[in-house]
C-alpha cells in the first residue's frame, strides 16, 4: 500500500502510480475533432427514434441485454451463450483480463497498441509483457508467440492495430494461434474490423468459424463503425465457458436499455451505416495517399484512422495541427493518430500535414523516402 501524503486512504502502489485514461481531446466549435477515432456522421434517424422511445429510465435494464445478444447469435450464427455484451468492447476486455490472471500472471500485448492494455494488466494485478511492432507498425506475431511463458494468461492482438492501422493477416494469425499453448487466452481485438478492406486480413468471425480455436475469443463494438460511441456498447464471441467467466466479473446492469435499443436498430439499419462505413474507408484511402505524397512515411491503413509516425517530433507537429483547428491525438515520442473526420477535415489535414513535413529531420522516420 502506498502512504503518499496526497492520498488520504491506502492504495495499492501500482495503481497510485498508474495514469488515469487519456481521452482524446474535445474540439471547439470551429475546429474538427480528429483525436478520438469516432464516427464523424451523426446516428440515422430510426436509431435515434429507438433511443429516444426507451424512456423507462425508472426500470433496471435486461442486466444480459438478451435481446441483443439473440440477434447477434442469429446474424453470426453463433448461440446465445457464445455472445457476451458489455459497456463497450474495452469493459469485456477489462472483464476477460481480470477473470484468467492476477498477481504473478502475464498479460502479452504488443507496444504500441490500444493505450488501455497496460492498465487493464496493472488493475488485474498482472505483469504486462509487451512486444515491439515491426517495421511498418505491425504486430510481430513470431516474437508475441516465443514471449509465452509458464505464466502466462491472455494474449492481445489488435487487428487493425489502434493506433498504427495495419491489420495482422489470417494465415499469420492462424498459425499464431497453433503456436500458442491452448489453455492460453487469445483475444482478438476488431474494434475497426467494419473498415478492414484488406482480403487477407483476419476476420474473428472466420477463426470461430470452426471448433478448433476454442480459446480464441473476438471482440467488436457498436462504438466506431455504427457511430454509438456515446452509448457504450460492444460485444464478444467466443467459447461460452469462457465468456461465463467474464461476466463473473462484469458490473451488473452496464449496459443501459437505451443503448441495447440503439444497437438493435442500428442492425436494423446495417446496409445504410455500412455505406457510410465504405465512404469513411474511401476516404481513409485518399487521405492515407494525400499524406504518402506529401512526404509522409505512412503505415498501412485499415481502421478509420491513419498513423504519422512522428518520434520525437509528436507534441510540436500536433501543435501545429491544433493551431489550424484540427485535434489529433499524439503519442508523445511515437507518432500522432489522426481519425477520418468529415469530408472538409481532409484538404485542411493535408494542407498542414505537407507543411510540417518538411521541417522533421534529415533521416527522420516519419519522411518517406523518395
Amino acid at each position: 500500500m502506498t502512504d503518499a501524503p496526497d492520498i488520504p486512504v491506502r492504495v495499492r502502489p501500482e495503481i497510485a502510480a498508474l495514469p488515469a485514461y487519456r481521452q482524446g481531446r474535445q474540439a471547439g466549435a470551429e475546429a474538427f475533432k480528429l483525436s478520438s477515432n469516432e464516427n464523424p456522421y451523426a446516428p440515422l434517424p430510426g436509431v435515434q427514434e429507438a433511443v429516444a422511445a426507451a424512456v423507462e429510465f425508472n426500470r433496471y435494464p435486461d442486466a444480459t441485454a438478451t435481446a441483443l445478444r439473440e440477434r447477434l447469435a442469429a446474424r453470426f450464427d453463433r448461440t446465445v451463450d457464445e455472445v457476451h455484451v458489455g459497456a463497450g468492447s474495452v469493459s469485456i476486455l477489462a472483464q476477460l483480463v481480470q477473470a484468467v490472471s492476477g498477481p504473478g500472471d502475464e498479460i502479452i500485448y504488443a507496444w504500441r497498441s490500444f493505450e488501455a492494455y497496460p492498465w487493464l494488466a496493472v488493475v488485474a494485478g498482472a505483469t504486462s509483457v509487451t512486444v515491439p511492432l515491426t517495421d511498418g507498425a505491425r504486430h510481430d506475431l513470431d516474437a508475441m508467440a516465443a514471449a509465452v511463458t509458464p505464466r502466462t494468461r491472455a494474449v492481445i492482438v489488435c487487428s487493425p492495430n489502434n493506433p498504427t492501422g495495419p491489420v495482422v493477416r489470417h494465415d499469420d494469425f492462424d498459425a499464431f494461434v497453433r503456436a500458442v499453448p491452448s489453455d492460453v487466452l487469445v483475444i482478438l481485438d476488431e474494434a475497426y474490423a467494419e473498415f478492414v478492406t484488406d482480403p487477407d486480413a483476419v476476420d474473428g468471425l472466420r477463426v470461430l468459424g470452426g471448433e478448433e480455436f476454442p480459446n480464441v475469443v473476438v471482440l467488436r463494438t457498436f462504438s466506431k463503425a455504427f457511430g454509438l460511441a456515446g452509448l457504450r456498447v460492444g460485444y464478444a464471441i467466443g467459447h461460452p465457458r469462457i465468456l461465463d467467466a467474464a461476466r463473473s466479473t462484469t458490473i451488473p446492469l452496464s449496459v443501459t436499455a437505451a443503448a441495447e435499443a440503439a444497437a438493435l436498430a442500428s442492425l436494423d439499419a446495417e446496409d445504410e451505416l455500412l455505406a457510410r462505413v465504405r465512404e469513411i474507408a474511401d476516404r481513409r484511402d485518399r487521405l492515407a495517399e494525400g499524406l504518402r505524397e506529401a512526404g509522409w512515411e505512412v503505415p498501412q491503413a485499415q481502421g478509420n484512422f491513419v498513423w504519422l509516425p512522428t518520434g520525437a517530433e509528436s507534441l510540436a507537429v500536433a501543435a501545429a495541427f491544433d493551431a489550424a483547428g484540427l485535434i489529433v491525438r499524439p503519442f508523445d515520442g511515437d507518432g500522432i493518430r489522426i481519425s477520418v473526420g468529415e469530408h472538409e477535415s481532409v484538404a485542411k489535414v493535408l494542407e498542414i500535414a505537407a507543411s510540417v513535413v518538411r521541417d522533421l529531420p534529415t533521416g527522420h522516420s516519419g519522411r518517406r523516402i523518395a
